[in-house]
């Protein structure tokens, strides 16, 4: 009965309220001065009969009421806040310029105060995993995502980013300028990510064929670390992408797990360390298997980055 749409509006709530954000529900129109500062602010947007002087413009993003939000629970002592909210934004007073949207923030710290491990401060790498689960959920193909930072000019430049499919824009997320904090009068640092729900792609279904909704094996996998040397500008993302393109059959999951630059490794340089994992599907693998396989990596890794292995 429910549309695609609203399947993604429901797996967008359950998948951020598992991660611990709390649903919050704002106005959809904002102050003008609000508005400009995250693209809106038009002529077009603002409302005939406000409901009050304030909230004048129809809102460009869902990020200024969230963090209008942050900054009453602050002010009422809830210093660690974890908010999320789906609606719809506008750039237009057309229908297609209209864009469903789920947008979550975060201030603070990860959890309260322990004994045995203290909490870290919230960061932007927490915003990309929020917004990364939120298109996972949406049946995004998360594995052929490309991370660029361009990311909006009210996210920090350097601690942002923007995930996408060839052209199009799934997401941003990162730490938000403090001259935005400073405007809406919110005591940072705050981090925050957009996911435009429209833009992902629907998975193509195979008409006749059901596709498992888990692949199982019962063969033990494999784990093994690489480490590349590649130029200071290279995008750890690339490599990523060239290294689980050398064998998509065995390769199950590959991760950054270190990251190196000194004098050692020569001037523009930098060492990306990555741990792939095999999994095999039909028989075990062998140490000849295995061999193919690494130098497959090395081989993809060399062509698409110009990367060498670290010796």
């Amino acid at each position: 009965v429910l549309t695609t749409a609203q399947r993604r509006v429901r797996y967008t709530k359950r998948t951020l309220a598992a991660r611990g954000l709390v649903e919050a529900v704002t106005w959809s129109f904002i102050p003008e001065s609000h508005a400009a500062l995250f693209g809106g602010g038009d002529e077009s947007l603002r409302l005939a009969n406000p409901i009050s002087s304030e909230l004048t413009d129809m809102r460009p993003s869902l990020l200024p009421g969230l963090m209008a939000a942050v900054a009453r629970n602050i002010d009422r002592g809830f210093e660690d806040v974890a908010l999320f909210e789906t609606g719809h934004i506008y750039s237009g007073l057309e229908e297609s310029d209209q864009a469903m949207v789920a947008c979550a923030v975060r201030r603070g710290r990860s959890g309260p105060r322990h004994w045995l491990e203290a909490p870290r401060p919230v960061d932007a790498y927490d915003a990309k995993a929020d917004a990364l689960d939120v298109i996972a959920a949406c049946g995004g193909p998360v594995d052929k995502v490309q991370f660029t930072a361009d990311a909006p000019p009210w996210y920090h430049p350097g601690r942002s980013g923007s995930i996408r499919l060839g052209p199009t824009v799934l997401a941003h997320f990162g730490e938000l300028h403090p001259r935005m904090l400073k405007a809406l009068d919110v005591d940072g640092p705050l981090v925050g990510c957009e996911v435009f729900l429209a833009a992902i792609p629907t998975p193509k279904a195979k008409p006749g064929r059901a596709k498992p909704p888990l692949k199982l094996s019962p063969l033990q996998s494999v784990k093994r670390d690489f480490a590349f040397v590649v130029d200071e500008d290279t995008r750890a993302g690339d490599l990523l992408r060239a290294a689980r393109g050398a064998d998509k059959q065995l390769i199950d999951r590959v991760s950054v797990f270190d990251s190196f630059a000194g004098a050692a490794l020569g001037a523009g340089k930098k060492s990306i360390a990555i741990a792939v994992t095999l999994q095999p599907l039909d028989r075990t693998l062998t140490d000849g298997d295995i061999e193919a396989v690494s130098k497959r990596i090395v081989a993809a890794v060399e062509k698409a980055t110009g990367g060498t292995l670290r010796s």
